[in-house]
């Protein structure tokens, strides 16, 4: 039996939460994550921190963490495939914020943060490479980052409106979550980026996905754009989820059994705006008939 297996008993389950990054609630119109876990506590029972090691923690960070409440780690400033960017310098960072807001896992979309140099500020995001290379590189970073962290690591599929590779997004990140031996962080709304792209229905290939990796998954609002006749789905974080992202997250909610956080991106928008999500969400998580607080 993997290791991951055994060691997944230990991971909390955080129930319903949502996601923040660096500033984002000095925004106009942005949500307040405090002020949403007073309204609301049963859909912000944790906050995902969207983490650049080199910008550390906002004042809503500090304050969620000084305050005791649950939260996660979200990078946006690695490339886990390459050896040379989980320096000692980087490492030493990201352990401090570590220390500081406890998180129960860290996560991250999987692919390329930077081109170059790392430079502060720069959350560049483009796809891995699908191939049986890119699973045995990720692999390594991934576990390197567990080892130096002692933290959970679970990747995440990223948003894109093109995939390059031989092997299926699916297949590549079964296989990576079998060869790191680790879990997944399931993003249902690019997933659904990544089946239209490649013209497939929402639920092609999750049948044979190893649902019990799931961690985590993150429902986000998605927009439908085109530009010259190019069709694709932006990953905008608005309260609008596109039907396929419902399907898919009610697929593997109802099959995944190791299931422990469901995030709602919405960082970005007003409290009233996405309280809709937040009950559609509640309506179908596997831990709605917990008493809310």
């Amino acid at each position: 039996m993997s290791k991951f297996m055994d060691r997944i008993e230990n991971l909390p389950v955080l129930g319903i939460g949502v996601s923040t990054e660096y500033e984002a609630s000095s925004q106009g119109g942005a949500l307040d994550p405090l002020e949403l876990h007073r309204q609301h506590p049963h859909y912000a029972s944790y906050m995902e921190f969207g983490i650049e090691a080199a910008k550390g923690l906002d004042k809503d960070m500090r304050k969620w963490s000084g305050a005791g409440l649950p939260s996660t780690y979200h990078f946006l400033d690695v490339n886990l495939n390459e050896d040379e960017d989980l320096d000692d310098a980087w490492l030493a960072q990201v352990c401090a914020i570590r220390d500081t807001i406890n998180p129960a896992w860290m996560c991250g979309d999987l692919g390329v943060w930077h081109l170059g140099r790392r430079e502060r500020g720069h959350m560049l995001l483009l796809p891995p490479i699908l191939t049986l290379e890119s699973v045995k590189d990720y692999a390594k970073g991934i576990q390197k980052l567990r080892e130096a962290t002692n933290l959970e690591v679970l990747p995440e599929n990223p948003p894109g409106p093109l995939f390059l590779g031989d092997m299926g997004l699916l297949e590549f990140f079964g296989l990576l979550c079998e060869t790191a031996d680790t879990g997944m962080l399931l993003d249902c709304a690019h997933l659904v980026m990544y089946q239209r792209a490649k013209g497939r229905g929402a639920l092609d290939g999750l049948t044979s996905f190893p649902l019990d990796r799931i961690v985590e998954i993150h429902i986000a609002g998605g927009t439908l754009k085109e530009h010259d006749g190019f069709e694709y789905v932006e990953d905008s974080h608005t309260p609008e989820v596109l039907d396929d992202t419902w399907l898919i997250a009610e697929h593997v909610i109802q099959n995944a059994p190791n299931l422990k956080a469901i995030t709602y991106e919405c960082e970005r928008n007003s409290i009233e705006s996405v309280l809709a999500g937040y009950k559609r969400i509640d309506s179908i998580s596997p831990w709605r008939d917990r008493e809310k607080a």
